[in-house]
């Protein structure tokens, strides 16, 4: 396994996402994932939450799911290609780093993060999120989804696509210690699933403290 530098590693998640955009545009939605994006969506209408910002949206289908409900989502990818996918079905998108979102402080009422977060080496896990909370409406949601379960970090020699892209995994002790430092812990789970060589996902819904500051 080789770790390459952060910004090698950019264009290689870029140029690997503008390769396979239109085929996974066309490709189903798992039904597992369906109903992760589902019980997030019962608790944004639950709060009465509007604007949303998916990161790293790919093609746009949750954002465009999450518009359909009556949110007002925001798409940002890495990959120009998967940004103008989400242009073309309508919605807000722009290509951005998930490292420096471009947005003013407290410019949303939620965060959607669906294996996205996992692209990124560990020593910028931390500062993502820090970021995120920066974006988020005091008391503002986040859900995080990722593959993990295990602690891996590197490029993954298991990798079908070309080029193999970088991957970081968190066994669930670490990923709660890292999350919890930034954001309340409403809901941890672990779910066995088997999607390529993947084996278990991390689902957690969390909240930005009330009395974060800005």
């Amino acid at each position: 396994m080789t770790t390459p530098n952060p910004t090698d590693q950019r264009e290689n998640l870029r140029t690997c996402y503008d390769k396979y955009a239109q085929e996974r545009d066309s490709g189903s939605i798992q039904d597992w994932k369906a109903q992760e994006r589902a019980g997030f969506l019962v608790i944004l209408q639950q709060e009465h939450k509007h604007t949303l910002l998916e990161i790293g949206a790919g093609p746009g289908r949750d954002s465009l799911f999450f518009l359909e409900q009556g949110l007002k989502p925001v798409c940002i990818d890495l990959s120009a290609a998967m940004v103008e996918l989400c242009q073309q079905k309508g919605l807000p998108a722009q290509v951005m780093d998930m490292l420096y979102l471009q947005f003013p402080d407290a410019s949303f009422d939620a965060v959607y993060a669906m294996n996205s977060l996992l692209h990124l080496p560990k020593v910028e896990f931390p500062l993502v999120l820090q970021e995120i909370s920066r974006v988020l409406q005091p008391g503002g949601l986040f859900y995080l989804g990722i593959y993990g379960g295990y602690e891996h970090e590197g490029i993954w020699d298991q990798d079908a696509y070309q080029p193999q892209r970088f991957f970081s995994f968190f066994s669930d002790e670490h990923l709660e210690e890292e999350v919890k430092t930034v954001f309340e812990i409403l809901s941890f789970k672990h779910i066995t699933v088997e999607a390529g060589n993947h084996l278990g996902f991390q689902s957690l819904t969390l909240r930005k403290h009330a009395d974060t500051p800005q």
